[in-house]
């Protein structure tokens, strides 16, 4: 069982895999770094750049926080982003799609009035790009501003922390609200190809943005509507996907973000070996270690002859040994070593004491009979 993920069979209108192997469809994630979509900083004030500002736009200005690569999105392009919002001059942040763990979906010259802004910033910036953008408030919420969600001031000045995940130009101006159940899969299994082509060019950070936006093409609401065929069909992508990204977190050492990806897959199939074992990997690294034989355990329940299950569970044992000898040796050094009992000193007054009654007894005892 190693950190590796087996492509299920893609859907019926879902692009061939290029990445499988001849004996089981695996691909192999190897160590790198490379950056996950993830916010920068804790979020609770806009991010100090240093960078130079960028004007886009008379009321836009951007200045890059982490280069991304390839080319910008054309109009109309769906384009998958993670932001936060600020009122520019205040700590008041009214949006945080991080915080809600879900990227939006911005297709570029149909968006909103009230996000224009944003859509001109997101229009020039690159596939993982992360940048900070400076919106008038002509291109925001104008000059009534919103008092329901999101909630901004009157003629209030923007701030976004914004990272564009990828964008697709396969379906023009379609957003996946429009989108056939058919292709939205497909869309999803052509990001998922293109993730595993990148794996096989060691492109971890790419892989990892094209795993999420397959995923972002099956949220929750789409998936609450399939059944049958159809829903079998879309976790045969999605499922994959997150396997793929808890594997690799593990090898990042960003375990809790890794348990999180296998537990997706498990609400959906609890039986699922890889899932178990990377989530019982993961929760061992942690040192969550009777979870983690938990979830071994049940991966054994469906995989026994599995070799990297069992080499996990004795491990486990060793660790157990390992620990109970430590707390042994620690107990004996708090209460100390047990006293030797010291040997008595010989006392030889006793048995002369008792010669001497039995001498005397004895004498009596012979007086008496005389005596008689």
């Amino acid at each position: 069982m190693a950190l590796v993920e087996e492509d299920a069979a893609p859907a019926a209108t879902a692009a061939p895999d290029p990445t499988a192997g001849s004996s089981d469809n695996e691909i192999t994630v190897e160590e790198a770094s490379f950056v996950h979509t993830e916010s920068s900083q804790d979020g609770t004030a806009p991010p100090v750049v240093t960078s130079d500002m960028e004007v886009l736009h008379d009321k836009v200005k951007k200045q890059v926080i982490k280069e991304g690569h390839g080319k910008k999105p054309l109009k109309f392009a769906t384009c998958f982003v993670h932001y936060r919002a600020w009122v520019q001059g205040s700590l008041h942040k009214f949006e945080d799609t991080w915080q809600e763990q879900h990227p939006i979906e911005l297709v570029l010259g149909k968006e909103k009035k009230a996000i224009a802004g944003l859509g001109i910033g997101v229009g020039n910036m690159r596939s993982g790009e992360r940048a900070l953008l400076h919106v008038g408030w002509e291109l925001g919420y104008g000059k009534e501003g919103s008092f329901s969600f999101p909630n901004a001031p009157p003629m209030a000045d923007l701030v976004y922390e914004v990272e564009l995940i990828g964008f697709d130009d396969v379906k023009e101006g379609k957003a996946r609200s429009d989108m056939t159940v058919e292709e939205r899969i497909a869309a999803a299994d052509r990001r998922k190809v293109e993730g595993n082509e990148y794996f096989k060019e060691k492109k971890l950070e790419e892989a990892m943005q094209q795993y999420e936006m397959a995923v972002a093409y099956m949220g929750d609401d789409f998936m609450f509507q399939l059944f049958g065929k159809y829903r079998d069909m879309a976790l045969a992508v999605k499922n994959p996907c997150h396997l793929n990204m808890a594997a690799c977190l593990i090898k990042l050492k960003r375990f809790d973000e890794a348990i999180a990806q296998c537990s997706i897959v498990l609400s959906e199939d609890e039986s699922n070996v890889k899932a178990l074992f990377r989530r019982g990997k993961a929760k061992s690294e942690l040192g969550q270690t009777e979870s983690a034989r938990e979830d071994f355990l049940k991966a054994k329940k469906y995989s026994p002859e599995d070799k990297d299950i069992l080499r996990e569970l004795r491990l486990l044992a060793e660790q157990d040994k390992v620990l109970y000898q430590k707390q042994k040796e620690l107990y004996k050094g708090l209460f100390g070593p047990r006293p030797e009992a010291k040997p008595k000193a010989a006392n030889y007054l006793v048995p002369f004491w008792q010669w001497l009654v039995s001498l005397i007894s004895y004498i009596v005892k012979l007086f008496k009979r005389k005596n008689e």
